[in-house]
């Protein structure tokens, strides 16, 4: 047991938490989180309550423990948001935060409900800001009431994409154009994909790194690179919904209904449009990157793009996101915000800033 965790569960330490935390979501990025809440650096907060998708523990004892991932399902209780809000409550913390570390789409239509009840929400879970416009809306009128909504860690993986570009419109700047590389997983298999292996091997092998989820449709599809576009692109101040954006999936149209293990048996077929693709490109001094890119009249497209080898996006490495923002003041050369964009590390760590800012 955690020698900070376990005083706050046996209530050595019985003073009032100045930030009282339930994480929802344990699985890649909660499980991280769930380490750095057993560093100093998280020393002002106390887990309250933790739980997955199907069951949950708001027993301090238990919560104490290292295991507490592994021991959910067998310990926990069934899962019931009002008991997890009623520790909260009990917790007596000036500061009251709900951790989204999932995807669901169910629980992110609940934060403007939870900001509404004076809890603040801190997330990785993009379905609300990324989704429907009027899921967004929902948000900003909650947010009216003073609620405060961490959500470094939905574009970048942390990277400090939206608290620049909240920086710059406070200071009177205005976003004019974005462009950029919004997914680790597609940016790590292009910057790879140089003619000399056939796409799929490619695929396969990010998939064996744990950089593409475990359908790799889901990052091809350009589904998520979509609702981080618009997530900066609503910050910017563009009323965009997600019909607006033109996308350009990777996934052929006789591979999309097929169920995992069938599409990961035909993944060759990928091979061959791509690689004319690629030779295309190189015809023209090109490579192929898959761009977000959002103009000035507020027009949205995703999709694969060619670029010179002078362009910043033909210098990434690894799983780096790239957001170039042109601006008002930032007009000559656009300012470009770079580094890793996957990772449980670096999202839980983004995870854990938002919530102590709340102190």
């Amino acid at each position: 047991m955690s020698a900070v965790l376990a005083e706050r569960a046996v209530g050595v330490r019985s003073e009032t938490p100045a930030i009282a935390i339930v994480l929802l979501g344990t699985g890649v990025v909660g499980g991280a989180l769930l380490k750095l809440l057993n560093t100093s650096a998280a020393g002002s907060l106390r887990l309250v309550g933790a739980a997955n998708s199907r069951r949950q523990q708001t027993d301090p004892a238990r919560l104490a423990r290292r295991n507490l991932r592994e021991q959910l399902n067998q310990y926990g209780a069934p899962r019931d948001n009002s008991s997890l809000l009623a520790a909260l409550d009990a917790s007596g913390a000036r500061v009251k935060v709900i951790i989204d570390a999932t995807a669901s789409t169910a629980l992110a239509a609940r934060h403007p409900e939870w900001l509404g009840r004076g809890y603040h929400v801190v997330t990785a879970n993009k379905a609300l800001a990324g989704g429907e416009l009027s899921g967004w809306r929902a948000l900003q009128a909650a947010l009216a009431n003073g609620g405060r909504y961490g959500d470094s860690a939905t574009v970048g993986a942390g990277l400090p994409v939206l608290s620049t570009l909240r920086r710059l419109r406070t200071c009177g700047d205005g976003l004019l154009t974005l462009e950029g590389v919004f997914s680790g997983s597609v940016s790590w298999l292009f910057n790879q994909y140089d003619g000399s292996r056939p796409f799929s091997e490619l695929l396969r092998e990010a998939r064996q790194l744990g950089y593409t989820e475990p359908d790799p449709r889901a990052d091809l599809s350009g589904e998520d690179v979509v609702r981080k576009l618009l997530i900066i692109a609503r910050h910017a101040g563009f009323a965009l919904d997600t019909d607006e954006v033109q996308v350009e999936t990777l996934v052929p149209e006789a591979l999309r209904g097929l169920g995992t293990e069938a599409f990961l048996a035909r993944l060759a077929e990928l091979d061959a449009p791509l690689a004319a693709r690629y030779a295309a490109a190189k015809s023209r001094g090109c490579v192929l990157r898959f761009l977000a890119r959002l103009n000035q009249r507020g027009h949205a497209r995703v999709g694969l793009a060619e670029v010179p080898l002078s362009h910043p996006a033909a210098r990434l490495y690894g799983t780096d996101n790239q957001f170039a923002l042109t601006t008002t003041r930032y007009h000559a050369q656009p300012l470009v915000i770079q580094g890793p964009g996957a990772g449980p590390e670096v999202t839980a760590q983004a995870l854990l800033g938002d919530v102590l800012a709340l102190g």
